[in-house]
């Protein structure tokens, strides 16, 4: 990005800047402008610093927003990860209708602002304003005061006054180690002298003090942003002297290209022969460009000072007798070692494993009954035997479940629909049911044999309701007589299902 910067016009390079962070895009075209407004000495009219601030505000609550969500989801809190973008998406919506585009706004020029702010945008941020006040509150008692959340931040990615100053930190990573430096009350650039906001700092220098740093910036941006819609000048939005840019050296190759080329020089002028190094407080700290005129319309050096790369350097030397798991935590620029980890991987998998075994049992079993059924049914009915599919037939129960549950769902068009839905669910019910009323001990033997097999034929005897519930719903006679004799099957096959129960169960006993 730097190189190109020094091989196009300030005006040309300004739709690549909002590529540097695409977080906190406004910021990104604030200092491409700055610095050679700085350099050229222009001057930018009061109500465009106005719609600078408030968008630069917008653009700073947006990446914190975004910072928000991913750091608590690291943690293990999913829910502020969703909750951030109902806020997010409305100041993209603010974004969009001011300047045309949700992320790459291509907004901010020398000497102002591409355009006014539209009618009724005003109104609609201050709506805005009051919405997100009440979403801080829902945040802050949802993870500021949650114990869990304080575990695993509190007195974690600990930074002193001395390493974070040695280490060149800036933003909310330099204010949460004791530090109340911000470029905004440093440099005063813009208007934001003309506001009334604090500084947000903590002294702690861990994690949490990080968060809270945030979290209190974005109640500092709706402060501002409510002071400048409401104190908003008028005026124009961009100083249109600047316009009268230098006469192009060689007017004849110009006006060839002009006639024949369709060609016109973007507008731009010639950076006088000086350097310069202009920064401003972005989301993640001090954003800075080191820029070298050399009496030409293209920079001779133009070099960025990225704040989170800067930030990131501290990295290893905190991670130095921290835990793995809390990396995120450490950066939010997860906890135990890697034994403490494992173990806690076996722990939630042995949290698992009573509430899985019955399921998988009772599907076995049921698979079991089924196949079971098919083979009786086949001896009762003089058939050579059921059709198979794998090894005797074992997986046909499996094969017949499978293809019950992706077949088409086909319903009667004159029917009871509600009634042939429900049919199926109570017969099938009536089976799971079985297995919860027997009393099995826990060795899972039966505790009491003889109140468990008739148990266990009395809920089955549901199972025909269901059926003849079916073929009534219908509304066919084939269907019903269909349901008549499946349900007499099912009475049919009691016994010999009971047989077979109790002789596993007594296998079960012995």
């Amino acid at each position: 990005m730097e190189k190109i910067a020094e091989n196009r016009t300030i005006i040309q390079y300004l739709p690549y800047v909002t590529r540097w962070d695409y977080l906190a895009t406004m910021f990104t075209e604030a200092i491409t402008v700055n610095a050679p407004e700085q350099l050229g000495n222009i001057q930018v009219p009061k109500r465009a610093s106005y719609i600078r601030v408030i968008m630069l505000e917008l653009s700073r609550i947006a990446s914190h927003l975004l910072w928000l969500g991913p750091f608590m989801a690291d943690i293990g809190a999913q829910t502020p990860f969703f909750y951030i973008f109902r806020e997010r998406e409305l100041v993209y919506d603010l974004f969009e209708a001011a300047t045309g585009m949700r992320m790459m706004h291509n907004y901010f020029r020398i000497g102002g602002v591409a355009a006014d702010l539209p009618y009724g945008w005003i109104d609609k941020c201050l709506d805005f304003c009051d919405y997100f006040l009440t979403g801080v509150s829902e945040y802050q008692k949802l993870i500021t005061r949650n114990p869990i959340f304080l575990e695993r931040v509190e007195g974690v990615g600990i930074i002193g006054v001395e390493e974070a100053i040695n280490w060149g930190l800036s933003g909310p990573m330099l204010r949460a180690s004791g530090i109340q430096w911000d470029l905004r009350k440093v440099d005063r650039y813009e208007c934001y002298d003309e506001f009334d906001w604090e500084v947000q700092w903590q002294k702690e220098g861990d994690s949490l003090s990080r968060y809270l740093v945030r979290i209190g910036e974005m109640m500092e941006s709706i402060k501002i942003i409510q002071q400048a819609l409401e104190g908003i000048p008028g005026g124009p939005y961009e100083n249109l002297e600047i316009r009268c840019f230098d006469r192009v050296r060689n007017p004849e190759l110009n006006d060839f290209d002009y006639r024949f080329i369709s060609k016109k020089p973007s507008p731009t002028f010639e950076l006088s022969k000086q350097e310069l190094y202009v920064r401003v407080e972005a989301p993640k700290g001090e954003l800075g460009v080191f820029l070298i005129g050399d009496q030409n319309v293209f920079p001779w050096r133009w070099k960025i000072r990225p704040p989170g790369f800067i930030n990131l350097q501290i990295l290893p030397q905190l991670l130095i007798g921290e835990m793995i798991i809390d990396t995120p935590e450490v950066q939010d620029i997860n906890s135990f070692s890697r034994l403490e980890y494992l173990k806690e991987v076996y722990g939630m998998i042995w949290v698992l494993v009573p509430i899985f075994t019955p399921v998988l049992g009772i599907t076995i079993g049921v698979l079991a009954i089924v196949w079971l059924e098919r083979e009786i049914s086949a001896g009762i009915q003089q058939r050579i035997g059921p059709e198979y599919a794998g090894p005797l037939g074992i997986l046909q129960a499996l094969a017949d479940g499978t293809k019950l549950l992706f077949k088409e769902n086909l319903l009667p068009s004159r029917g009871d629909t509600r009634l042939f839905s429900i049919g199926p669910s109570i017969a099938v019910i009536s089976i799971l049911l079985s297995y919860l009323i027997i009393p099995f001990g826990s060795n899972l033997v039966l505790s009491d044999l003889n109140i468990g097999v008739f148990l266990w034929i009395a809920i089955s005897s549901i199972a025909p309701i269901g059926l003849l519930m079916s073929g009534y719903g219908s509304n066919n006679k084939y269907s019903f007589l269909g349901g008549l004799r499946a349900a007499a099957q099912s009475i049919s096959y009691e016994i010999p299902l009971t047989l077979c129960v109790l002789s596993i169960s007594l296998r079960a006993i012995r």
